[in-house]
């Protein structure tokens, strides 16, 4: 698997890296989208070609998410357990979707940042809260998507870590549904720590949006988020199964 995964995945990062400039102008002429629309529709399907490089030897399943998506836009949010969560979001039907990261991913991933802020991709760390939000807000204005990690890092044993209050503020800020996303098995596919990839059964569940008028009052945002960390822990659980078998 890592003598075939890996040099695939460099070769198709190159191939997107040298043709991007092209695939630009011609996504443009053809579609008549904005760079940012452009850019996130790229990295959607280079996700979508990433799960067909890895589906030799990982076997992903989808569940929860008929239906979901066709409602108006929300805030998407995911537990994480691996560098390739990101990658798993190419399995989710819609790609304008504006990732919501701490600082880290721009200076680390130099290969990613110009692509990263293209798409206008959130530096909440950097940014600040009040900057985040009125940037949230204007997402949401055009009908986006945002996604949050919100333990903020990898998990090492597999288990959901404490979850930042930032996904449930903008939730309640901005009056958009908060959707739940959980993941299994890429913890085991490349888990924090290693480097090598083994096989791996990968699921990802939608669960039913979370309406954020149910959460009223100042303290408002960290009921919400001790609500949703309880759906997610017990459907974690439930998958788990799935990923171990």
């Amino acid at each position: 698997m890592n003598l075939f995964a890996w040099p695939a995945l460099v070769v198709w990062t190159l191939v997107g890296i040298v043709l991007s400039p092209f695939l630009y102008l011609g996504w443009k002429v053809v579609t008549g989208w904005d760079v940012g629309r452009i850019t996130r529709h790229f990295i959607w399907l280079y996700g979508r070609v990433w799960l067909l490089l890895f589906a030799p030897f990982v076997h992903f399943r989808r569940e929860g998410l008929d239906g979901v998506f066709d409602a108006p836009p929300g805030i998407l949010i995911v537990n994480h357990l691996s560098f390739f969560d990101t990658y798993c979001m190419g399995l989710l039907p819609i790609y304008d979707i504006n990732f919501v990261v701490r600082a880290w991913p721009f200076r680390k991933l130099f290969f990613y940042t110009a692509f990263m802020r293209n798409a206008g991709y959130l530096d909440i760390e950097s940014d600040g809260w009040d900057e985040s939000a009125a940037i949230c807000r204007a997402v949401m204005a055009r009908n986006g998507w945002l996604l949050f990690f919100p333990e903020g890092h990898r998990s090492r044993d597999g288990q959901l870590q404490h979850f930042y209050s930032g996904a449930f503020r903008a939730a309640i800020e901005l009056g958009v549904p908060l959707i739940p996303l959980c993941i299994t098995g890429t913890d085991r596919l490349m888990p924090p720590g290693r480097h090598w990839l083994l096989p791996s059964r990968v699921c990802l569940r939608a669960l039913a949006p979370v309406d954020p008028r149910d959460f009223a009052g100042d303290t408002g945002h960290r009921e919400m988020r001790k609500h949703v960390t309880a759906l997610m822990a017990k459907n974690i659980d439930e998958m788990r199964s799935y990923s171990a078998g």
